[in-house]
């Protein structure tokens, strides 16, 4: 898969001394892995001491991830402070966030809760879905609003309850409607640029330190599919 972003492309959504949250491309990783590819968090530290004429090392603590194939906002610390007040914040859930999908098959529901248990593969990375608990599983619950009928696909607006491994993408291909391009759960076909149609579009969160409420919306993909989506 192409890694998209470099420190002269990052797209940048906000950043001050303390935070700096950014647009994933498909193909980043946010922090390194086994593939040995330039994580994300590397290409922010070049972008920052880019700019700011920074001498020797960069701080960078590395809040959240996304799936690599996955689009959207990802959030950085920039202090060792900021670090720790935004890992209690998602872990305690106290942001806001919202996931855009586009789906082959339209959800028999407009607008329903699903709530299953999730359980994990480690050797073949998935996570399947059950309906009823069954053991080393743990329970999984968003909402979803149909926001777009496209002619092929529908646009789904999607709130997490629980952050669970891949669980956006195991509760859709459960009901029948996996996400566009997610071959490893139900899609025909994949993306030409490897990604999957998953999109974090929203966050919003109390900032770290002077305690404003920040809201950042991230654009969607430039691809054809994407660009139907009346924003």
């Amino acid at each position: 898969m192409k890694i998209l972003s470099d420190k002269n492309n990052l797209q940048v959504l906000y950043e001050d001394n303390h935070i700096i949250v950014v647009n994933k491309g498909a193909g980043d990783i946010v922090q390194g892995d086994k593939t040995g590819d330039k994580p994300l968090s590397e290409v922010v530290k070049e972008y920052i001491k880019d700019k700011y004429n920074k001498p020797g090392a960069v701080f960078l603590g590395v809040v959240h991830r996304l799936d690599r194939p996955t689009t959207g906002i990802v959030v950085f610390a920039r202090t060792s402070k900021a670090l720790t007040r935004l890992n209690d914040l998602f872990k305690n859930r106290e942001t806001q966030k919202t996931y855009w999908a586009l789906v082959k098959n339209m959800p028999q529901d407009e607008k329903a809760t699903l709530v299953h248990y999730l359980k994990r593969n480690e050797k073949n990375n998935t996570s399947k879905a059950h309906i009823k608990e069954v053991p080393g599983s743990k329970k999984a619950s968003l909402e979803y609003t149909v926001l777009q009928k496209l002619n092929t696909y529908t646009l789904l607006e999607v709130n997490l309850h629980t952050g669970r491994h891949h669980q956006i993408r195991a509760q859709l291909s459960f009901i029948g409607s996996p996400i566009k391009g997610d071959l490893k759960y139900g899609a025909e076909r994949s993306n030409p640029d490897g990604s999957i149609s998953l999109h974090a579009r929203h966050l919003s969160f109390i900032h770290p330190v002077n305690k404003e409420l920040i809201a950042i919306t991230a654009p969607v993909p430039k691809d054809a599919v994407w660009s139907a989506v009346a924003l």
